[in-house]
């Protein structure tokens, strides 16, 4: 009776061991998943702040400290590896910020000179007695001259008058200096015109705009290559066509020079 007894007992024993290290497995298993997740964690920690710190030698310390601390691991992180991506991002960074600061100080410049031009614009507009009729202003598209249509034409006509010759000598002169685009848009006010001349606001708003750019290029020496025109007849008003001072107004020709770079 005894040996049996002693044979359950070691089966009671063999059992707890077999348990303890069945126990001692399971605790251990989730360190490799952990461990790897902290590792992809810190990875893409070190990507993002790449991306936006444009300091590389901060992130060349901040990746040799990283690396540093786990180097006794293999990964992502390992000597290779990280140097490949930190010379890669510094790359991507140096090109970004030598583009934007190019982009940005030409787009001063262009910006002083616009205001240059509208401040000499502005004076010979001022002396030719022509304040109250032509308008300068700065846009986000550019510099825009707004001329009303009294100044350039004869009602109803579309032959540039002579009287406005000198101004738009001058005004060509002073634009002569960019090498931008130019624009030529011509706008009517919503009064209906239909005669042998004109089928419609269409055609006067085209033809005023193409005889003062054939005056400027021909005339005025601006290239052909940065002049184009457009006419928009009575469809893009500024001001109320329900009045007279309104529709004057409308009654216009604009003459845009277009900004080679974003306004800031």
């Amino acid at each position: 009776m005894k040996a049996p007894k002693r044979k359950r007992k070691r089966r009671i024993v063999t059992m707890r061991r077999r348990k303890k290290r069945h126990e001692e497995h399971a605790d251990e298993a989730w360190l490799l998943p952990y461990s790897d997740m902290l590792t992809l964690l810190l990875a893409l920690f070190i990507v993002m702040f790449a991306t936006s710190n444009v300091d590389n030698q901060k992130l060349e310390r901040m990746g040799k400290e990283f690396q540093a601390i786990f180097s006794s691991g293999t990964g992502i992180l390992d000597k290779g590896g990280n140097s490949s991506l930190t010379l890669d991002v510094q790359d991507s960074n140096n090109s970004m910020v030598k583009d934007t600061a190019a982009n940005s100080s030409q787009s001063m410049i262009e910006e002083a000179k616009m205001n240059e031009m509208k401040n000499i614009l502005e004076n010979e507009i001022q002396k030719g007695g022509y304040a109250d009729k032509v308008k300068v202003a700065l846009s986000d598209e550019g510099l825009d001259i707004s001329m009303q249509d009294v100044v350039l034409f004869n009602s109803g006509d579309a032959d540039v008058i002579p009287a406005v010759y000198p101004l738009l000598n001058q005004i060509s002169s002073i634009l002569g200096k960019l090498d931008n685009s130019i624009k030529v848009e011509g706008y009517t006010d919503n009064v209906p015109i239909k005669n042998l001349k004109f089928r419609s606001n269409w055609d006067l708003s085209a033809i005023r705009a193409i005889n003062v750019m054939n005056f400027m290029v021909d005339t005025g020496g601006l290239s052909s290559k940065n002049v184009s025109i457009q006419a928009y007849g009575d469809e893009m008003p500024k001001f109320d066509n329900s009045t007279e001072e309104g529709r004057a107004k409308n009654r216009r020709v604009e003459i845009i020079i277009i900004r080679k770079y974003a306004n800031k």
